[in-house]
């Protein structure tokens, strides 16, 4: 397993903690509304909202929730309806599915002039919290409201750019405005912030955002991965990302569910843990032979509690990284599907599996059996132009 380093000092001011420090002058004296959820929290580990309920310089009027709810209570996929909040007294709208020009109305009748945004990403394309930040920023533009997102670290690191870029239609899936971000972006939330104004915004509706602000971070470097921040505490971004381990595979095991095996969810280590009843030994070995860079497989049994082969016993591996600079996790999720459609007739995919890369090539070509690099060079000439894109946006060193 991944270690984690705990240093005794905090070496990384996130942009929630910044603006508490500075008394909220960013903000002050506005109605204020938080897109936000269980991972806003502090230095101390208390939450920026209960922070800002409690303070005489902001008039806080709403939250607003994403993907899994405000307190971060809820499984994937589920909604959370409206309700108040039990702390704060605050009215919390479910803005999780809602087309953007419903959230300019519900933005609206919460009364905000300000519409501020703190949530932990993990460096994701298919993590829905970065189209909840996007989608909240179409909402401002359309009703006027300023927005200012709050920085956080891109857990896996700003450095590695990997995977395909989005070239499913609109028609194929409803995230198909994304297509000009890469799989793992290596950014963070206030960059990508400054890259959707500037190129999707204008694409979609013909305009940026007039008033957006980021509070970026100090003390934040590219190739920092969480572990290495000085935050200390890892608070899980949604019930299935329990520790940074999950995190840095995600973005190549992620892509699992969109084919018949486990990706590990009813189990203590998600995304961690991959397999099915019809998995044997020979996978792990297989893989390990290829000796792929940051990652060894443990050949290992696990019965999930819920969702994908619920209550049955499955074989498989569960990946450990010994190395997270070296890891890639594309390239890994790819060596595995590969080896397991050479030696398992059971293993299917599926049009999941598209949604999720991007891709209309993957899927066929692990099918047709291509070969790892083959297949992980479709995407590079695209993946060097993002890489390119990005940087007039990029905030750290």
């Amino acid at each position: 397993m991944h270690e984690l380093s705990t240093p005794a000092a905090h070496t990384v001011r996130t942009g929630a903690q910044r603006l508490v420090d500075d008394d909220f002058a960013a903000v002050a004296g506005e109605r204020v509304g938080v897109l936000s959820n269980h991972t806003a929290v502090l230095a101390d580990l208390s939450h920026l909202v209960d922070v800002l309920a409690a303070s005489d310089q902001v008039e806080l009027t709403a939250a607003f929730g994403a993907e899994h709810g405000f307190r971060g209570a809820s499984q994937a996929e589920r909604d959370e309806t409206s309700f108040t909040d039990t702390r704060t007294g605050l009215p919390v709208y479910n803005l999780y599915r809602e087309p953007y020009q419903e959230q300019a109305r519900i933005i609206a009748s919460a009364g905000v002039d300000t519409i501020i945004f703190d949530i932990q990403d993990v460096g994701v394309r298919f993590y829905t919290y970065i189209w909840s930040m996007y989608e909240a920023m179409l909402a401002a533009a359309l009703s006027g409201k300023r927005f200012v997102v709050l920085d956080r670290p891109n857990p896996i690191g700003g450095v590695r750019v990997a995977g395909p870029m989005m070239h499913l239609t609109q028609e194929e899936d409803a995230r198909a405005f994304f297509r000009q971000v890469c799989l793992q972006h290596a950014m963070t939330v206030g960059e990508l912030a400054h890259y959707f104004n500037e190129v999707l915004l204008p694409a979609r509706i013909g305009r940026c955002l007039d008033a957006l602000a980021v509070i970026s971070m100090s003390g934040w470097e590219r190739e920092m991965t969480f572990d290495q921040t000085g935050l200390g505490t890892w608070v899980l971004p949604s019930p299935n990302l329990p520790t940074l381990d999950t995190a840095l595979v995600y973005p190549g095991t992620g892509l699992f569910e969109g084919t018949n095996l486990s990706e590990g969810r009813g189990t203590t280590r998600p995304f961690e843990l991959i397999g099915a009843p019809f998995i044997d030994h020979r996978w792990a070995e297989l893989l390990n032979a290829q000796d792929l860079a940051g990652v060894t497989f443990r050949d290992t049994y696990f019965k999930p509690t819920f969702a994908d082969f619920k209550g049955q016993e499955c074989q498989g591996v569960q990946l450990h990284i010994t190395d997270a600079a070296a890891f890639d996790a594309l390239q890994c999720a790819v060596a595995m599907m590969v080896t397991a459609r050479a030696i398992y007739p059971e293993f299917e995919m599926d049009r999941r599996l598209d949604r999720h890369s991007g891709s209309k090539q993957l899927r066929p070509s692990i099918a047709a059996g291509a070969g790892v690099e083959d297949i992980t060079g479709q995407w590079q000439d695209e993946l060097e132009e993002f890489d390119a894109a990005r940087v007039q946006y990029l905030l750290y060193s």
